[in-house]
């Protein structure tokens, strides 16, 4: 089983078509300032005024349009169905009620209606990132990033596979895989003053802790020794989310490091390559 948020959730659905790490790396790699454009560089007054406009359209609507993420969706996953998906899938979002939605595939026979959905539509649900991308409308519902409520989806694959399956939570075996992440401290203005102005970054450090607890209770349930979680350690200057020049000049070499330092005990995650599942519902049901 293979859970994922927002970009996570499109590695997860690559993953769940076929795709190889590698050639989901590809997208990211080849087309991410065509999905984020990066900003003309500017000086001086130019500067001073672009700032000020920069600001104005941030505050006023969406930093991006998702035509060109929409489009590179496609080109990758085409008109394929969810359901199509040859690993189970979890993947959350949610919806203009503000009410969480975990998009599950058909390993299970309560899992009726998510397998109908476009494979892109479920990336661009789970990654529409507020203030950065427009929420996504499938049908009549709306979806946007399931980051601000499950950041990290570890909990809900667990959850899902102790309740959708007679195991024995002591054997399961998780791998969890960060994207970095910033300092955890409280400045002296928030301590001192704690007005809105200097606790304006609270999104973030909510999901932070969010991850934190999720992998812990994860942890607690299985055991330590079956829970592994690779991370890049605690930057004081995280990368955001769109800013695809820095991440493809550190996250690439920041894996690979990563990989190599735990090769041993992420071989013990590969070595038994694992048949499809078989679906309850849409084109792979099993006869």
């Amino acid at each position: 089983m293979i859970a994922g948020t927002s970009t996570g959730g499109i590695i997860a659905l690559g993953l769940g078509k076929g795709e190889t790490a590698g050639d989901i790396l590809k997208l990211y790699t080849d087309h991410g300032e065509e999905i984020f454009p990066p900003e003309p560089e500017r000086k001086g007054v130019q500067k001073v005024v672009g700032d000020w406009w920069k600001f104005g359209r941030n505050v006023s609507g969406v930093r991006y349009d998702a035509q060109a993420l929409t489009r590179q969706l496609e080109r990758t996953f085409g008109s394929q169905l969810y359901g199509e998906s040859k690993r189970r899938l979890v993947i959350p979002t949610f919806d203009a009620h503000t009410k969480v939605n975990v998009l599950k595939t058909p390993h299970h026979g309560d899992f009726q209606i998510d397998w109908q959905k476009r494979m892109v539509d479920v990336a661009l649900a789970t990654s529409a990132a507020p203030t950065y991308l427009p929420p996504h409308r499938i049908g009549t519902q709306v979806y946007a990033d399931g980051g601000v409520w499950a950041n990290n989806p570890v909990m809900l694959a667990l959850v899902d596979a102790l309740t959708c399956y007679d195991l024995d939570r002591h054997k399961v075996r998780i791998l969890s895989l960060g994207c970095g992440s910033g300092e955890l401290r409280m400045s002296e203005k928030q301590i001192s003053r704690g007005g809105q102005w200097d606790w304006r970054d609270i999104v973030n450090v909510a999901m932070e802790l969010s991850s934190q607890n999720a992998d812990g209770q994860a942890k607690l349930l299985v055991g330590p020794e079956r829970f592994c979680r690779l991370d890049i350690p605690d930057q004081v200057h995280p990368i955001p989310l769109d800013d695809v020049k820095t991440a493809k000049a550190i996250l690439p070499g920041e894996g690979k490091r990563l990989f190599d330092e735990g090769r041993e005990e992420l071989a013990s995650f590969f070595d038994n390559p694992r048949p499809t599942y078989p679906a309850f519902y849409g084109p792979r049901k099993s006869s």
